[in-house]
């Protein structure tokens, strides 16, 4: 085991060696510093931003009115269907026509359907 082990690391010992690069031109090494400190800056500018972010975040939002609450309103001002007084408001207009066991609209009537009479294109 010991004799596999040693030529194992005198393999990656002769892999390393003659893998070596030539060493960096001075261009070379300014151009890599240069480009650190630029990512650095960069970073920097980063989490500044984010730090922001997060203490708008952490503000507390605006008190809605106490008639907000007790209306129910979700935060586009749209109704709040979880609650009961909110579950027969409707947007949708009321058809006149033949409606199915669930209570919606029969569609195969031309009384509930809009697109009733038109041609398809």
């Amino acid at each position: 085991m010991k004799k596999l082990l040693t030529g194992v690391l005198a393999m990656f010992m002769g892999l390393t060696v003659a893998m070596a690069q030539t060493p960096a031109t001075t261009a070379q090494k300014e151009a890599k510093t240069k480009a650190k400190t630029e990512q650095k800056a960069a970073k920097k500018e980063a989490e500044k931003k984010e730090a922001t972010v997060k203490k708008e975040a952490a503000k507390p939002a605006p008190e809605a009115s106490p008639v907000a609450k007790s209306e129910h309103v979700t935060k586009s001002g749209a109704p709040d269907k979880r609650f009961k007084e909110n579950k027969g408001t409707s947007t949708a207009p009321a058809s006149a026509g033949p409606k199915k066991k669930d209570g919606t609209p029969d569609m195969r009537y031309k009384s509930n359907n809009p697109n009733a009479g038109k041609k398809k294109s």
